[in-house]
């Protein structure tokens, strides 16, 4: 079977996470898959956008904790596969930020531990409203260092702290009320929702959302001072591209923009 699907159709890019029998966990193939895929996806100047899923009952899982305890029998008790896997982990989160595409998270079922960094690391996420969401490694007693990076870098530290020490899932309302995702949709709309969202972003031209991902990104890293600094220069170069002048031709003439 194969483990992550991938459809294009109309400049999107869908990603379907396909290990129903394992609640989509983020396995090593399942890992490998997701940033191949992205990889590819990157250098595909037809896609636009990008929608992620997952097959079955949920959205996603997590970490796979059999292969986890499997690659604890080495002889320094998994040491080196743990940071392996973890490292490999953080570069595909990272490799989607990174991406000229946006992501976009459809969730339903349950997004836990790794599975809610996945949520919170797409760039935008609608849910089923009956989705959960959790970062409850705790309750096994691992806690969730790395699903908190993504975490904490959507909603406040304190509903984020509580989720990490109690382990308690929250519903979609409460997850769109933090921040964690932009909205949520009865089942029979989640498609329809999320697809239509997709369809609004590929229709703008592509070098400029390409140029404001990676900028949305750095800014945040950075002082006030820096980032008005630094998205100046990107508003400068986004101005001088000729496809940027032909759309503000358009818009001034009342057209639609011919984009090269």
């Amino acid at each position: 079977m194969t483990i992550l699907l991938r459809d294009d159709a109309a400049s999107i890019a869908t990603l379907t996470m396909n290990a129903p029998d394992r609640l989509n966990a983020l396995s090593d193939a399942m890992l490998a898959a997701l940033h191949s895929t992205f990889d590819e996806i990157a250098q595909d100047g037809t896609i636009h956008a990008v929608i992620l899923r997952g097959a079955g009952k949920a959205f996603c899982a997590g970490h796979d904790l059999k292969e986890m305890q499997a690659g604890r029998q080495a002889e320094d008790g998994g040491a080196a596969y743990f940071k392996d896997l973890f490292d490999r982990c953080a570069a595909m989160m990272q490799r989607i930020q990174s991406l000229p595409q946006p992501v976009i998270a459809q969730v339903h079922g349950i997004a836990t531990a790794a599975g809610c960094q996945l949520v919170a690391t797409c760039d935008l996420a609608i849910a089923d409203d009956e989705t959960r969401f959790g970062v409850n490694g705790v309750n096994i007693g691992l806690f969730c260092s790395t699903p908190m990076v993504a975490l904490t870098r959507n909603i406040h530290r304190k509903p984020a702290f509580e989720m990490l020490t109690t382990g308690r899932f929250i519903s979609a309302r409460e997850a769109q009320e933090l921040g964690l995702i932009n909205r949520r949709v009865h089942s029979d709309a989640l498609d329809r929702e999320t697809t239509e969202t997709a369809q609004s972003i590929a229709a703008k031209l592509p070098s400029a959302v390409k140029v404001g991902k990676q900028a949305f990104y750095a800014q945040a890293q950075m002082t006030t001072a820096e980032a008005y600094a630094y998205t100046g220069d990107v508003m400068v170069q986004n101005m001088l591209v000729d496809d940027t002048n032909e759309g503000i031709n358009a818009f001034l003439e009342k057209r639609d923009p011919n984009w090269r």
